[in-house]
C-alpha cells in the first residue's frame, strides 16, 4: 500500500473496502479470494506481493 501511495482511508472511502477486511488482513486472518483479487486490482500487484502460504504446524 505504501509503495502505491494508497492509505487505509483511501481503501475505505475511495474503493469502498470494509474496515473489517482490512483488519482481517492485518491480523493474518482468513479472507476470501474476492477480497484478495480486489486488493490486487487496487494496488496493481500480484497475489504473492500481498500474501504468502505458510502451512500449519502439525
Amino acid at each position: 500500500m505504501e509503495k502505491q501511495g494508497v492509505s487505509q482511508y483511501a481503501l475505505i472511502k475511495k474503493y469502498h473496502v470494509s474496515p473489517g477486511q482490512i483488519t482481517r488482513l492485518k491480523r493474518n486472518e482468513s479472507v476470501s479470494t474476492h477480497t484478495i483479487e480486489m486488493f490486487c486490482k487496487i494496488l496493481s500487484c500480484q497475489v504473492g506481493d500481498i500474501m504468502e502460504y505458510v502451512p500449519d504446524e502439525e
